[in-house]
């Protein structure tokens, strides 16, 4: 396995270190000419999201409870064949996984406050419901 260069930033100053990334390389799938044999251009990107001193408590275990339906042991698995060149699917595979991340760090969205419908509002409604009621009313009935 190999290592790519570069902290790669989730959110702030929080970012994954290249140390605690496994890369790990494979032939892409689907058709391909000269140079498809010979090429691992596929990446598959791992991370220990269980073990890392890198997230701060809070924003792993809420990696951990949001991302549990990827995680295989701990880990979270990204890959990236769409390119035909190894490095821009390195790229592609370390973006997707702090994206990955920065979604699942995320803190939860503030809870909705309820608020009462204005009055003028609700007697607009109510007037343009009567009116609406009124014309079709009117449609009904006549015998020309």
């Amino acid at each position: 396995m190999e290592r790519m260069s570069g902290p790669y930033f989730i959110r702030g100053s929080v970012s994954v270190p290249e140390a605690e990334l496994m890369w790990r390389f494979s032939r892409s799938s689907g058709p391909g000419g000269q140079h498809v044999n010979t090429s691992d251009s596929q990446v598959e990107l791992r991370f220990d999201l269980a073990r890392t001193e890198a997230l701060p408590e809070v924003w792993k275990a809420r990696a951990l409870e949001r991302l549990a339906s990827r995680l295989v042991g701990g880990v979270v698995t990204v890959r990236a064949s769409e390119h035909r060149s190894q490095w821009r699917n390195r790229e592609t595979a370390a973006v997707r996984l702090t994206a990955l991340l920065a979604e699942a760090t995320a803190p939860p969205p503030k809870p909705r406050r309820a608020t009462k419908i204005p009055r003028g509002i609700n007697e607009r409604r109510l007037r343009e419901k009567k009116a609406r009621a009124q014309t079709k009313r009117g449609r009904a009935g006549r015998d020309w």
